[in-house]
């Protein structure tokens, strides 16, 4: 765990430094002393100038000591001139006397004396400044005190006022770094927001104000976790860096505590950007801040905390090398008496341990140890970071128990991390990650001594960490996990196995909030995503298929649902109060557009743009909060209570379509079903796939890429477009060759039959149908690997008794059960303004292989649709820009794309169609709210191949489609042949113009899309005569999505 209470401190308060008397001679040696003191505060000075102040003013002092009211001014301005003196030397006999004579200064005159408030502000500074350094708690809450009377005594509209609410937040926000007192950094927060409110824009002190507010709103992160503080933080010290000139002496001040602000950020959004710009600007911190100033061991030791954190997310051990040697130099730098030394032990050890867990380099784990132990020696008891160092303390015990066996070793790891837990206070921040650890020691004395009372102590403290009210929800999704997963394994028939899972999928729902770009919650996912499915697999072991069909619409396609519920139509609610409606349509459509479109903060980005960016960051988070607000105040109002909330079970039931089966699989490393809901079931059916698993899930798709790389159906560099080859519409080639092991793709399809579709279908009772009218539709919802498994083309193929799920049902896909609803529920009929077909071939996009038989698909189809009386229209080629492309979308209610496309695994949302002039990213696609949209034809490649580290995301440009407004699409899962794909789309074509009624008027159709490409799928298969690799390859890629 790591220690933060070495943050960097504010910029230096403000000072009053005005200058009153008549006597010359005290006056002149005062003026001096100004003047010496604001060169070097100004930076164009040097230490021997705050000397030579501090001389000046300690005169002027003396000459007026029978003057009441001056001497009380010179020695307030003396004891200014010393907190300069220490804050370069840190020396506590300098900081002793400041507080010294500014104390006198302020006994000298009246409370209502028109200087008191002046001289209160900076006496508190001094008191300040040694509880920095010394750390006691009275001077600190002495601090407080005198910056509040001073506050309290100067009017509102006083030029001054700024000055003292500045020094009193950065007082109370001291006091809550050292207590852990929320109500201090709230406090703090809000006098600091006063201050830079009232301050003008052109005013020198601004940029060391917003520093100081932007540090207050980092810290309550830390405790409350809010993506709202550190973007607001961020925000504001980017506007004090910009404001600050190259050679301003707080530069490195305010470089370094916005570092600070995103190293913290990234522990959150994991956007590298983050931590590599917090580790660029804490190096020119520390490279301009000069040997022997109090602050740069504290400036080291948070530069070794962002290396740390690097570490921690990449594993490249320079870095852990380069936080090792920070720490030890910040270490190094300070006395055994300084108050930080503790938490620079602490870092230092952690650091350590990293290094030791790759290296298991014994040196390392020793000098680790004494760290910490170190560290909890030097900290006095009842500070606020004494839990966090003996929980660092208690891990290395622990490590020492792993390596040695001896119970002596794991018994004291637990004695210290309850002392840990004991005394943190209540509703502190750190509660789930140290209960955590506690429960991860019991847990392992447990397997050695096998005592049920240790069990349960981990079990239980798993759960006290997962429903803590306070902590990150990543903390505390990592506890729900362990106090799942514990539970099943040792009580599988508990209740609290439903409570622990509920509380993980309400997590996983709240990492990745609409406060987040989209791309951001897909990283939030990456590693998370299997959580649904291990939920599901529990609920399915306990007899709840309706919890389990629950928890997967819940965890699942998040982005996509999220997307869905801001597109959500609100007649019901303009009905009973318009302004509200409005208000949710406005802030939707803002909140919409912010995440699909809103960049994010890159390596190597200009500054000034880099603050554009944390405003547009600003704005979202703050519609985000808006939006939270509105749905609590809509379901306040009656009949409402319901608004927008995941459906439960029974209600999908309800809006499924009338006829057909959607069937769920989930797959976990437990066990591995199928759930089946139909409009005729009252509730789900559980079909059990005994003889299926995860292992085998992830075997066949492993074999079935392996085989489509080389075949260079999944390769992506260009070709030599004169080799003797067919060309893709993917960016590679379709190999007419021959391989080894053509039974791999056969094999794969057959195993999928056998273990997963037939007994679905026995289950079901369904019969082989000549007629594809006689055949019921089949929605599949794969999970996990198995997503990116062909299930519609399962079967039995070659010599023998071929059977295949082609023979009993017509397949289509459904990202989610509420994705297939929500288009059985808006059904409505398609305008006759816009139903009709866009079409458009792109055959020579730069930089990837030509594929001519586009123009000569869509030529076709187009001539056939005009034939049919299709309202149509087709641009090719150069005549076709991006965003002619998309106003085309809006303008016909379907769309035919024929040509390259490419799935983009680093940024899904660059996933994309190649046109000549320019690329149709995925992420412009679902900017788009296209709510009568019909259908959507993707003549490319890999339109729904999706990304594997986001299985249960849909990632992919199918399911782009879908969000965008589609109803129905159909893609490819590889590869497709320009040989073959202009059959398959004409004969699907014509299909739909056999369907079509003889009151169709120009209007398109798309309804019996799945029909069609039932159909001609299997005209494809009848001219390739046999089931060989290449023939299966050939027409296996066809899918279809949607209703």
């Amino acid at each position: 765990m790591c220690d933060q209470s070495c943050s960097v401190a504010g910029d230096t308060a403000d000072q009053d430094s005005s200058v009153l008397g008549e006597t010359v001679s005290p006056d002149v040696l005062g003026e001096r002393g100004l003047t010496l003191r604001e060169q070097y505060e100004d930076g164009i000075g040097n230490l021997d100038d705050i000397h030579e102040s501090i001389l000046a003013l300690r005169e002027a002092a003396e000459l007026t000591v029978d003057q009441q009211e001056d001497h009380a001014e010179w020695l307030n301005q003396l004891g200014n001139s010393l907190q300069c003196l220490f804050e370069s030397t840190g020396d506590p006999s300098i900081i002793a006397e400041a507080i010294s004579v500014q104390e006198k200064s302020v006994k000298l005159v009246a409370e209502d004396h028109a200087d008191a408030p002046k001289w209160l502000n900076n006496l508190a500074h001094a008191y300040r400044c040694r509880f920095e350094q010394l750390g006691d708690i009275s001077d600190i809450d002495q601090a407080i005190s005198a910056t509040q009377k001073a506050v309290n005594s100067t009017p509102q509209d006083h030029v001054r006022l700024p000055v003292r609410l500045n020094s009193l937040g950065t007082c109370l926000l001291r006091r809550f770094e050292a207590t852990g007192d929320v109500s201090a950094v709230d406090g703090g927060i809000s006098a600091l927001r006063k201050a830079v409110h009232i301050t003008p824009a052109e005013h020198p002190r601004l940029p060391s104000r917003l520093n100081n507010l932007g540090s207050a709103l980092t810290r309550r992160f830390e405790v409350t976790h809010e993506l709202s503080d550190i973007t607001e933080a961020i925000s504001i010290q980017q506007q004090a860096v910009n404001l600050t000139s190259t050679h301003h002496p707080e530069l490195p001040t305010r470089l370094a505590t916005l570092g600070s602000s995103l190293h913290h950020r990234f522990s959150v959004t994991f956007n590298i950007s983050d931590i590599d710009d917090a580790i660029s600007l804490q190096q020119e911190a520390v490279k301009l801040t000069p040997e022997g100033r109090i602050d740069l061991p504290i400036k080291l030791t948070n530069l070794g905390l962002s290396f740390w954190r690097r570490f921690g997310s990449f594993q490249n051990m320079e870095d852990v090398d380069e936080a090792i040697s920070t720490h030890r130099r910040a270490v190094a730098l300070v006395s055994e008496e300084y108050p930080g030394l503790p938490a620079f032990l602490n870092n230092l050890g952690i650091a350590l341990r990293g290094r030791f867990s790759h290296s298991s380099e014994p040196s390392d784990f020793e000098e680790a140890i004494s760290a910490h132990r170190k560290a909890v020696s030097l900290t006095p008891k009842g500070h606020i970071e004494l839990p966090g160092r003996l929980i660092g303390l208690g891990t290395m015990l622990h490590i020492q128990f792993e390596r040695t066996g001896n119970l002596s070793d794991i018994s004291e790891a637990i004695s210290t991390k309850q002392a840990a837990v004991a005394i943190l206070p209540e509703g502190h921040s750190d509660i789930p990650g140290t209960v955590v650890s506690l429960g991860h020691s019991l847990y392992d004395q447990w397997r050695v001594t096998r005592n049920s009372d240790d069990l349960k102590a981990s079990i239980s403290n798993f759960q006290l960490a997962a429903t803590c009210r306070v902590g990150s929800p990543r903390e505390k999704l990592d506890a729900a996990m362990h106090w799942a997963r514990r539970l099943c394994l040792h009580e599988p028939q508990s209740p609290d196995v439903m409570d622990a899972f509920e509380g993980a999928i309400r997590l996983v729902v709240l990492m990745s909030g609409l406060e987040r770009t989209i791309n951001n919650r897909y990283v939030q996912l990456q590693d998370v995503s299997g959580i649904p499915l291990e939920a599901a697999a529990a609920a399915l072991e306990l007899g709840h298929p309706d919890r389990a069909v629950e928890w997967l619409e819940q965890g699942r396609c998040l982005v996509w649902g999220q997307l869905h519920t801001l597109r959500t139509p609100l007649e019901d609610l303009e009905a009973r109060d318009s302004a509200l409606a409005h208000r949710l349509r406005v802030v939707a459509q803002r909140l919409d557009s912010a995440g699909s479109s809103r960049a994010e903060s890159r390596v190597g980005v200009p500054f000034a743009e880099k603050v554009t960016l944390e405003d547009a960051a600003r704005a979202q988070l703050d519609l985000a909060k808006e939006w939270e607000e509105l749905l609590t105040t809509t379901r306040a109002l009656p009949g409402f209570s319901s608004f927008l909330q995941p459906s439960p079970c029974s209600n999908l039931l309800e809006c499924l379509p009338p006829s057909g089966f959607v069937v769920i699989i989930n797959v976990d490393k437990r066990r591995c079903d199928a759930i089946v809901l139909s409009a005729g079931f009252h509730e789900p059916l559980h079909i059990p796939l005994s003889k299926f698993s995860l292992k085998k899930a992830k075997d066949h798709l492993q074999n079935m890429m392996r085989r489509l790389r080389l075949q260079n159906l999944r390769v992506r560099e260009g070709i030599n477009i004169e080799s003797e080859t067919v060309p893709d519409r993917a960016i590679g080639q379709y190999r007419q060759k021959n391989y080894r092991d053509e039974d791999v793709v056969r094999n794969v399809l057959s195993k999928l039959w056998v273990e997963v579709v037939k007994p679905i279908i026995d289950t079901l009772g369904l019969k082989k149908a000549e007629s594809a009218t006689e055949k019921p539709r089949l929605w599949w919802c794969p999970t996990g690997p198995l997503a990116f498994l062909p299930l519609h083309a399962a079967g039995i193929y070659g010599p023998g008794a071929p059977e295949n799920i082609l023979d009993y049902a017509i397949s289509s896909y459904t990202p989610t059960v509420s994705a297939l609803t929500s288009r059985v529920q808006d059904n409505g009929p398609v305008g006759e303004h816009i139903s009709g077909l866009f079409m458009t071939s792109q055959p020579r996009a730069p930089h990837v292989p030509p594929i001519p038989g586009t123009t000569d698909e869509v030529v076709s189809i187009y001539a056939a649709a005009q034939g049919a009386g299709v309202r149509v229209s087709k641009v090719e080629g150069d005549s076709l820009t991006v965003d002619g492309c998309l106003q085309h979308m809006e303008d016909f209610s379907s769309v035919h794309l024929a040509c390259h496309a490419i799935q983009s695994a680093p940024d899904p949302l660059q996933s994309r169609f190649r046109f000549h002039k320019g690329s149709l990213e995925l992420g412009k696609i679902i900017q788009k709210n296209l709510r009568k949209a019909d259908l959507a034809f993707l003549s490319a490649c890999q339109t729904s191949a999706g990304e594997e580290t986001l299985s249960d995301e849909a990632v992919h440009l199918a399911a782009g489609m879908l969000a965008a407004g589609y109803r129905r699409v159909v893609a490819t899962m590889w590869a497709i042949s320009d040989r073959h794909a202009p059959a398959v789309a004409n004969d699907f074509y014509q299909y739909l113009w056999d369907q079509r009624k003889e009151d169709s008027g120009g209007g398109f159709d798309g309804s019996m899309s799945a029909h069609a490409l039932h159909h001609a799928v299997q005209k494809l298969r009848e001219r390739l005569v046999d089931d060989s690799e290449e023939s299966l390859l050939a027409w296996a890629p066809y899918v279809h999505f949607g209703y």
